[in-house]
C-alpha cells in the first residue's frame, strides 16, 4: 500500500508540475524506495508485454504510461500481451485491466525552468542523503549492539574483574647416569641425542598433568581450597564441593606442560592467584616428576638384583655339593689326593727295582766263579724272583683292581673328576658373587636423573590476564561473528527473494 501512495503521490506530483520528462519521473520513482523484488516484477511483466526498457525503473515508468500497475497481484497473474503497435507507435488494442482504467491522455509536457529542476534534483539528493545516513546509523547500531558492547564487557571484566594470576616457569630434562667403560658407542651416541630418554620424558609429562598428581598436590598444597577462595573472580573460581572433574578440568588449565623432542626438555607453566602458591606448586611438581623418574627403573632394579641374588645362592649350593662329594671320594679311598698315592707307589717300585738290579748283579758274580756256593746262588735267586712278584704286585695294584678295591688310577680320575667339579663351582661361585655385587650396586646406583636447566623463581608481578591482548581478542571474534551472521543473512534474503 507504501508503494501505490508513492506512486500516487508521484502522479500528483507530476499532474501539478506538468508534465516531467524521462529522467525527472524515473527520479520520482527512485524516491519510492521500491525493493529489488518489486523492481524484478515489474521488468517480468514488461517482457510479458514486449515492452522495451532500458532500466528497471523504466520499466516500472513505461507500464504506469500504459496505465499497468506493475505491482499488481493481478496483472502479475494475468500476463496478458500488450497491444499491438502501428507504425507510428500508438495502441491499436485496449488492455483490459479488472481494476485500474486506461490513462487519459495527456498533452505535451510542459517545459520546466532551471530554478524549479534544480530544486528537484536538490531534494533527491537529500533524500538519497538521508536514506544513506539512516542506512549508516542502522549498521552503527548493530555494530555497537553486537560488536561494541561486547567488546567493552570482556574489557571490563579483564581490566577490573579479572583476579590477577602468577605464572611460574621451569624448564628440566631428564638424564641417564653416565654409562660405564663397557658400554657402546651407538648406546653413547643415542643417550646423547635423548633418544633413551624421550619415553621417559613423555611418561612424565602424562604425569605431571594426571589426576594422580592432583590429588597429590590437593593433599600436600590445598589446590581446591586456593582456587576456591573467594578472592578469585566467579568465572575462575572452584567451587568448594566442586566434583573430581571441575577440579582436573582447572588443575589442567592452570598447569601446563610441554615437552620440546628436538631439545629433549620438559617446559612447565604454573598459574596460581598468589605468586607463593604458584612458587609453592612448581616445587611440589617437579619432586613428584623426580619420585616418577626414581621409581620408574626401581622394579627392573628390584628383580635384576633378586635375579643375582637366587643366582648365587644355587650356584654356592652347587659348591658345596662337589665339595662333599669330594670329601665322599676321599673318605672312600682314604686317600687325599689321587696324584700322591701314584707318586708313592711309583717311588717304592723305583726303589724295588733298584734292589732288584743290585741282586741281579750279585747273582751273575756268584755264577761267574768256578765253583759257585749253591746256597748262596739259590738265596739270591729267591730273592730275585720275589722281588719280581713283589714288583709285579704293585704294578697291578697301580693300574688294575683288586676285587672291589679300585685300581689307583680309577681313585686318582675320580678324584680329578670331583676336583675339576669343584674347582669350577668355585668359579661359577665367584662369578655369580660379582654379578649379586654390581646388581647391589645397580639397585643403589640411581640410573636416571632429573636436572632442572630453569629452576622456578618467585614472580613479582601477575602474568594473567592478559588485558590488551584478550579485549583485541574478543574485539576480532566478536566482528567475525558478526560478519559471517550479516552475511549469511543476506545471502539468505537473496535467496528467498529469487
Amino acid at each position: 500500500m507504501s508503494d501505490d501512495n508513492n506512486a500516487d503521490q508521484n502522479a500528483a506530483a507530476a499532474d501539478g508540475a506538468g508534465i516531467l520528462s524521462v529522467r525527472d519521473e524515473i527520479e520520482l520513482i527512485k524516491k519510492e524506495d521500491l525493493s529489488g523484488q518489486q523492481l524484478r516484477m515489474a521488468r517480468r511483466l514488461a517482457q510479458k508485454h514486449n515492452i522495451e526498457a532500458t532500466s528497471d525503473l523504466d520499466a516500472v515508468r513505461v507500464l504506469r504510461r500504459q496505465g499497468i500497475d506493475p505491482f499488481s497481484n493481478d496483472a502479475a497473474l494475468t500476463g496478458a500481451p500488450a497491444p499491438e503497435k502501428s507504425a507510428a507507435g500508438q495502441a491499436i488494442g485496449t488492455i483490459q485491466l479488472p481494476v485500474k482504467a486506461q490513462s487519459q491522455e495527456v498533452g505535451a509536457p510542459m517545459e520546466m525552468d532551471d530554478t524549479k529542476r534544480l530544486k528537484e534534483i536538490r531534494k533527491i539528493q537529500r533524500d538519497l542523503v538521508k536514506r544513506r545516513r539512516r542506512r549508516m546509523m542502522q549498521m552503527v547500531a548493530k555494530l555497537f549492539m553486537f560488536v561494541g558492547l561486547p567488546t567493552a564487557l570482556a574489557a571490563y571484566y579483564f581490566y577490573a574483574v579479572a583476579t590477577p594470576m602468577y605464572s611460574t616457569f621451569s624448564v628440566f630434562e631428564i638424564q641417564n647416569a653416565d654409562a660405564s667403560a663397557a658400554s657402546s658407542t651407538a648406546q653413547s651416541v643415542f643417550a646423547r641425542a635423548g633418544i633413551s630418554t624421550s619415553t621417559d620424558s613423555v611418561g612424565t609429562q602424562e604425569y605431571i598433568t594426571s589426576r594422580s598428581a592432583l590429588e597429590r598436590l590437593d593433599q600436600d598444597q590445598n589446590f581446591r581450597a586456593t582456587f576456591a577462595n573467594e578472592q578469585v573472580d566467579p568465572l575462575q573460581r572452584l567451587e568448594s564441593d566442586s566434583s573430581n572433574e571441575k577440579a582436573y578440568r582447572t588443575y589442567k588449565k592452570h598447569v601446563k606442560v610441554g615437552y620440546d623432542p628436538t631439545e629433549g626438555v620438559l617446559r612447565m607453566e604454573v598459574i596460581a592467584p598468589t605468586a607463593q602458591k604458584s612458587y609453592d606448586f612448581t616445587q611440589a611438581l617437579v619432586s613428584y616428576a623426580e619420585e616418577h623418574v626414581n621409581q620408574q627403573s626401581e622394579r627392573k632394579r628390584n628383580d635384576s638384583m633378586r635375579e643375582a641374588e637366587k643366582n648365587y645362592n644355587e650356584q654356592e649350593q652347587a659348591y658345596y655339593d662337589a665339595q662333599a662329594e669330594l670329601l665322599a671320594i676321599q673318605e672312600k679311598y682314604k686317600t687325599v689326593s689321587g696324584d700322591l698315592k701314584i707318586q708313592q707307589l711309583t717311588s717304592e717300585i723305583s726303589a724295588l727295582r733298584s734292589q732288584l738290579i743290585e741282586r741281579r748283579l750279585v747273582l751273575v758274580q756268584l755264577e761267574s766263579n768256578e765253583r759257585p756256593s749253591k746256597p748262596k746262588v739259590d738265596a739270591q735267586r729267591a730273592s730275585i724272583t720275589e722281588l719280581e712278584r713283589v714288583i709285579e704286585e704293585l704294578n697291578r695294584e697301580l693300574t688294575e683292581g683288586q676285587g672291589d678295591v679300585q685300581s689307583i688310577a680309577q681313585v686318582t680320575a675320580e678324584l680329578s673328576l670331583a676336583q675339576g667339579r669343584v674347582e669350577m663351582r668355585q668359579t661359577m661361585l665367584a662369578s655369580s658373587l660379582q654379578a649379586r655385587e654390581v646388581a647391589t650396586a645397580e639397585a643403589i646406583r640411581q640410573t636416571r636423573y632429573l636436572t632442572l636447566s630453569v629452576p622456578p623463581v618467585l614472580p613479582d608481578e601477575p602474568s594473567y590476564p592478559k588485558k590488551f591482548e584478550n579485549t583485541a581478542l574478543s574485539f576480532l571474534v566478536f566482528m567475525g561473528i558478526f560478519l559471517m551472521v550479516s552475511l549469511t543473512g543476506s545471502i539468505l534474503r537473496e535467496q528467498v527473494s529469487n
